[in-house]
């Protein structure tokens, strides 16, 4: 299947617990799609309901109506010529439609247990190249002998991952607002660094000037704790501006205790924090680096003054 939607989330996420069911409904699904995809989700081992709503997630953002740039279709963003082979009349009405959620939904998830046989031989994580032949052809799998060295691949098949495995948590409003800050901030990879751009609303021009002299004026975008701020706020959660005032608003947590959603803090001291991201799982963690860049996925320890993980508390504005 061809590229589609902008990379959305990326890095594994780990031992999240919980029902996977659950874990996809975690992602927003919208209701009318809910038990197709719980139904669908369950088609082969390799494929469950949180893995198969987090890859509509990726690839369409649950839009039935979505037609990509490269010719893709429909809810599941199957190309023309693999719908041909791998689309299915999953509702009976006599039609393979693949702008039909009923038939796209459960085709996705037939076309993902095929690639599951078509990649068995191939080395490496099965999950990981079972999404990267759904993105790039099975083809490119065999070739490389896993995961293609392409960077589109490579970030759509953590951030399938990522998604799948956001904890739910049930009742537990952390979880769910961490979910919901995950997602939030997957929505801007690829936005470019502003010095002092974002706000609760999303992106916006930012101010001069960095300690290197660089003005974020002029671009529409985020700085770190700009996208941070700007998270959280989709999630109920209010935090102060800056990177410092935000970890000062939030909870530290032991590194052995971390979870996704905590915010990860760069600097020496409290009040030397000068970098704040959003941790992902594995290691992972969302950022906007600095200017120059933009929103992107990122190692923890590709920066070595790691200083703590800390996780957001609810806070009124007058309380901040």
């Amino acid at each position: 299947m061809g590229a589609t939607a902008a990379v959305v989330v990326a890095a594994l996420v780990q031992g999240a617990g919980g029902d996977p069911v659950g874990a996809a409904l975690s992602l927003s699904v919208p209701a009318k799609y809910k038990r197709l995809i719980e139904d669908a989700g369950n088609t082969c081992p390799e494929v469950t309901p949180n893995l198969l709503a987090a890859l509509l997630k990726q690839e369409s953002g649950f839009i039935p109506g979505r037609r990509s740039r490269a010719g893709a279709e429909g809810i599941a963003q199957f190309k023309p010529s693999t719908w041909e082979t791998a689309g299915i009349d999953a509702n009976g009405d006599g039609r393979r439609d693949v702008w039909d959620p009923e038939d796209a939904i459960p085709s996705a998830a037939k076309h993902l247990c095929d690639i599951v046989k078509e990649v068995k031989d191939v080395p490496g994580n099965k999950q990981d190249n079972m999404l990267a032949a759904y993105n790039a052809g099975s083809g490119a799998v065999h070739k490389y002998g896993g995961v293609p060295p392409y960077r589109e691949t490579q970030n759509y098949v953590r951030s399938i991952s990522a998604l799948a495995d956001v904890p739910s948590g049930g009742k537990m409003t952390t979880t769910e607002q961490a979910a919901t800050a995950i997602n939030a901030a997957s929505g801007e990879l690829g936005t470019p660094y502003s010095w002092g751009g974002g706000n609760a609303s999303g992106r916006s021009t930012g101010s001069c000037c960095s300690p290197n002299g660089s003005s974020g004026a002029s671009i529409n975008g985020f700085d770190c704790s700009g996208l941070t701020l700007y998270a959280y706020a989709q999630a109920g959660i209010t935090l102060p501006r800056t990177a410092a005032q935000q970890y000062a608003a939030s909870e530290p947590v032991k590194p052995g205790q971390k979870r996704p959603g905590d915010l990860v803090f760069f600097g020496s001291s409290p009040t030397s924090i000068h970098h704040v991201a959003i941790y992902v799982g594995s290691g992972y963690m969302i950022e906007a680096p600095r200017p120059g860049t933009s929103v992107r996925f990122s190692p923890v320890d590709s920066m070595s003054d790691l200083f703590a993980f800390a996780r957001p508390v609810r806070h009124t504005n007058k309380e901040i």
